[in-house]
C-alpha cells in the first residue's frame, strides 16, 4: 500500500498534477499548478510519466546527476502533457540517454515527428534534431505488454480520450502502479478495459479532473470524475486511490473539499499534490 513516509525500492513522486494548463498562483499552494508529470523510482531505474510543465522541476532534481539514463512514457500529445519537454534541461547533455515512448499515434503519425511538430520554427528555437542527448523513440500501440528489462513489466491500454491515451501499469517486485490520466468513463457501466489494467493494483492514479456535480458540462472532453475513480478502484480491489489531473480552476479550497469528501467515501484515498512521494 501507498505510504508517505518511507521510502522504499518503488516509489512514485509527483512534479505536477494540474490538467489542461499550469496555474502557478497564491491560491493554488498546497496542491501546485504544474501540468502531469510523474516520476517512478524502480530500484535504480527512473521512468517518467509525461512531460507537462512539472517535468523542469524533475530537471532540476536531476542536474548534478551524470551519465542519465532516462524513460519518457507519454499518455498522449495534448499539450499540457509535452509543453515542459523543451524545458526538460537533460535533453542538452550530451551524456543523457534518454527513451521516449509513445502507445497512442500509430499507424498514422510517429512520437518523433509529434515532438518535432511542437519544438518547430517559429514556435520554438532549438529544433528536436538540434538536441544533442541521445534519445531513441518508440512507438508502440496501446495495449502491448513492454518487458522494459527483466524486473520491470509494464502494461498499457488504450484510454477513451480524443485523439487517443495510453494508460499503463508498472509491475515491478510483485508490486504495481497504475497510471490512468486521461479518460473519460463511460456513461452507463465501469470501463472494463481500465478495470482489467488496474486490478488488484497497489496504487491507483486516475484522472479526476472534475466533480460529478461538474461533468455534465464537459461530456466528451475525454475526461472523469473522483466519484468515478472511487468505482472503479473498489470495483478493481485496489489498495489505494490517487486521484490526479486537477482542474485549473480547483484553487486549494476546492481541493480540501474534495480530498475530505474522497476520504470519506474511500479511506485512505489521497488527493495528488505536487513533491508528494508514495511508496509501495
Amino acid at each position: 500500500m501507498g505510504r508517505l513516509s518511507k521510502l522504499t525500492d518503488f516509489q512514485v513522486h509527483f512534479w505536477g498534477v494540474r490538467g489542461s494548463i499550469a496555474c502557478p498562483g497564491t491560491e493554488n499552494t498546497r496542491y501546485g499548478g504544474n501540468t502531469s508529470c510523474v516520476e517512478i523510482r524502480c530500484g535504480e531505474k527512473l521512468l517518467i510519466f509525461d512531460a507537462g510543465t512539472g517535468i523542469r522541476n524533475l530537471a532540476k532534481k536531476l542536474v548534478s546527476s551524470d551519465n542519465l539514463e532516462l524513460d519518457l512514457f507519454l499518455t498522449h500529445t495534448h499539450f499540457d502533457h509535452v509543453s515542459g519537454f523543451p524545458f526538460f534541461s537533460p535533453v542538452y547533455r550530451t551524456d543523457t540517454k534518454l527513451q521516449i515512448w509513445s502507445g497512442h499515434l500509430l499507424p498514422d503519425r510517429k512520437i518523433e515527428q509529434v515532438l518535432g511538430s511542437v519544438m518547430m520554427d517559429p514556435l520554438w528555437p532549438v529544433q528536436l534534431e538540434h538536441l544533442v542527448a541521445d534519445i531513441q523513440f518508440n512507438d508502440f500501440s496501446a495495449g502491448d505488454t513492454l518487458e522494459l528489462t527483466k524486473e520491470i513489466r509494464i502494461r498499457t491500454a488504450r484510454l477513451n480520450h480524443p485523439n487517443g491515451a495510453t494508460g499503463y501499469r508498472i509491475e515491478y517486485g510483485g508490486r504495481s502502479i497504475c497510471y490512468v490520466t486521461d479518460t473519460e468513463h463511460l456513461p452507463d457501466r465501469l470501463d472494463e478495459t481500465v478495470i482489467e489494467l488496474i486490478k488488484d493494483a497497489d496504487i491507483f492514479i486516475y484522472d479526476c479532473m472534475y466533480t460529478d456535480d461538474e461533468y455534465p458540462n464537459h461530456v466528451n472532453w475525454g475526461h472523469s470524475t473522483w466519484q468515478e475513480g472511487v468505482k472503479l478502484a473498489n470495483h478493481a480491489l485496489v489498495k489505494q486511490f490517487v486521484a490526479f489531473h486537477h482542474e485549473p480552476d480547483h484553487d486549494d479550497r476546492m481541493m480540501d473539499s474534495i480530498a475530505e469528501a474522497l476520504f470519506e467515501a474511500r479511506p485512505d484515498s489521497l488527493v495528488a499534490r505536487e513533491g508528494m512521494t508514495l511508496c509501495v
